[in-house]
């Protein structure tokens, strides 16, 4: 089997038992929650066709729902950060620049273009899956605010992650 599908697999499995196990017990004052696990799906390689992005987005967010006990919050919302993925990149980047085997990693492209791209991505599955939690837009200020701070634990939570498993050149 080829290593860098068991380095995925191996990817998945520690982030969701981060999520569940760890993560998923953090609410600061009931508004920020951190979700490391979609860092899976923002580091998967350029060239990952459509099809499977969207395929294991939803797989991810379903295995988060299934540990969490949550109806497929979650599997939506990482099915939008899937979709939406190809779009924020063609948005920040230009196509001759990124090789299609190429991951999106700190070490790889950069701080700042990393940043934006988490931080995009970040924020719209925040506003999505806090959203479609409540179901409402009673509250919105108050929602929208743990979006806000959640994403900000979240993206921090990332940067560090990539830092932590950067490959030295």
């Amino acid at each position: 089997m080829n290593s860098g599908i068991l380095k995925y697999i191996a990817s998945w499995i520690i982030l969701v038992l981060i999520q569940v196990l760890l993560l998923n017990h953090i609410q600061i004052s009931g508004l920020i929650n951190p979700y490391l696990y979609i860092l899976f799906i923002l580091t998967l390689p350029f060239g990952t066709p459509n099809y499977l992005l969207l395929l294991l987005g939803f797989l991810l967010g379903l295995n988060v729902d299934i540990f969490s006990n949550t109806i497929g919050i979650h599997a939506a919302a990482t099915t939008f950060l899937a979709f939406i993925r190809p779009f924020v990149i063609n948005l920040i980047s230009s196509r001759d620049v990124l090789e299609l085997n190429q991951a999106p990693r700190i070490s790889e492209l950069g701080f700042a273009w990393f940043f934006r791209y988490t931080v995009i991505l970040v924020l719209a599955h925040h506003l999505f899956l806090f959203f479609i939690e409540v179901f409402t837009f009673h509250g919105f200020f108050y929602t929208l605010l743990r979006v806000l701070f959640s994403s900000a634990l979240t993206i921090v939570l990332i940067i560090i992650s990539q830092y932590i498993t950067a490959k030295e050149k």
